[in-house]
């Protein structure tokens, strides 16, 4: 007969999890996640009473559970069975063995609520001005760029495409609410060039492939000294990355005014743009048509090249740790999943940074 799981027993497993460096300790250890409690409860708008009765689990925790979600790139049900399953998720959400754990419609449902009032943007910030009060001020000048996110392929019909570009329902969706809701009607295709490769017989193909992709786009601002996320925002992935520069993506905040970015942030209006804001411009030039690149552009693109490459550790940690990528449907719910993927890119930020400045 297998013997009942004691208190010390429990005690014991949970501090050999501690020793084998259980990520998730090192997340309570570093953040403090009562910051997001006011930010929370504005959102979800529990406090008037008007809604029902309290909620059934406490925000903050709720706030955590999503937190775990991104990182480990799950979906509600996966992640209602692991709260279950796993010591080293109780112990993050202070739950212990015999507390009830929120089904996979309660995290939906907060999810929901936190998209439907548009709060990511707000929790953003607050935990940003979290990092600028522990002295992690944003310097150094700052690079920008965008990374495509898959999301779930469509079936439609070219008719129904049109409709869609020109920002139509189309007509056989409109009265079928279960298709609609299926249907995904902001995400677009857009092609994703990547470099010939050398090919068996050791030439490299003139043409660079073009790959179809169907999603979103993420576009970030990060601060050149600390590498935090400063400044974000998602679209289709069809939208152009340069106009993003002009829509709020430099953050006035930082201590120097140079701006890092590739060639396609390169235009008139952008230059025009950063030189009326105080910024300088340290974006890529492009190459002229028909003619060689001169040997000083080459020179020049080549040094702004290695301080820009940084920004590209962001989304590699984004897609091969977090595995990002979005489920659900429309823009709204993509901007929510983009933005935790932010927010928990920073907080691992600030406990790699914080555990350096321990060693040193």
């Amino acid at each position: 007969m297998m013997k009942q799981a004691g208190f010390f027993d429990v005690e014991e497993r949970l501090a050999r999890l501690s020793g084998l460096g259980d990520q998730l300790e090192a997340f309570s250890r570093t953040v403090d996640f009562e910051v997001f409690r006011p930010e929370l409860e504005k959102a979800l708008a529990y406090s008037d009473g008007s809604k029902g009765g309290r909620p059934p689990f406490d925000p903050v925790l709720m706030f955590k559970i999503l937190v775990i979600q991104t990182l480990n790139n799950l979906s509600d049900e996966r992640t209602e069975y692991l709260i279950n399953d796993r010591l080293s998720f109780m112990r993050f959400l202070g739950l212990g063995l015999s507390d009830r754990v929120p089904d996979a419609k309660t995290v939906w449902l907060f999810r929901e609520r936190l998209t439907q009032s548009g709060a990511i943007e707000r929790l953003f910030d607050r935990f940003d001005t979290t990092l600028r009060n522990a002295g992690y001020l944003p310097m150094s000048g700052q690079i920008l760029d965008a990374t495509l996110v898959a999301a779930p392929k469509q079936r439609n019909t070219n008719a129904e495409k049109a409709d869609l570009r020109a920002g139509r329902i189309p007509e056989d969706w409109q009265d079928k609410p279960a298709k609609l809701s299926h249907k995904d009607r902001h995400a677009r295709w857009t092609l994703k060039f990547t470099k010939a490769k050398r090919q068996d017989d050791g030439t490299i193909p003139a043409t660079d492939l073009a790959i179809p992709f169907f999603g979103y786009k993420s576009h970030i601002s990060i601060d050149r000294k600390y590498r935090f996320i400063r400044k974000w925002k998602t679209t289709d992935a069809a939208a152009s990355d340069g106009a993003r520069l002009r829509e709020g993506l430099l953050d006035k905040a930082n201590t120097a005014s140079s701006v890092w970015a590739d060639t396609a942030y390169r235009s008139k209006a952008n230059e025009d743009f950063m030189e009326k804001q105080g910024f300088v411009s340290k974006v890529h030039r492009k190459k002229p048509q028909l003619k060689p690149i001169p040997r000083h552009i080459q020179k020049s693109n080549a040094g702004k090249s290695v301080i820009r490459s940084r920004v590209e550790h962001v989304f590699a940690d984004q897609k091969s740790q977090m595995g990002l990528f979005i489920r659900t449907v429309g823009i709204t719910r993509a901007t929510i999943r983009i933005g935790l993927a932010n927010i928990v890119y920073n907080m691992r930020r600030l406990i790699f940074l914080e555990r350096i400045s321990a060693n040193a």
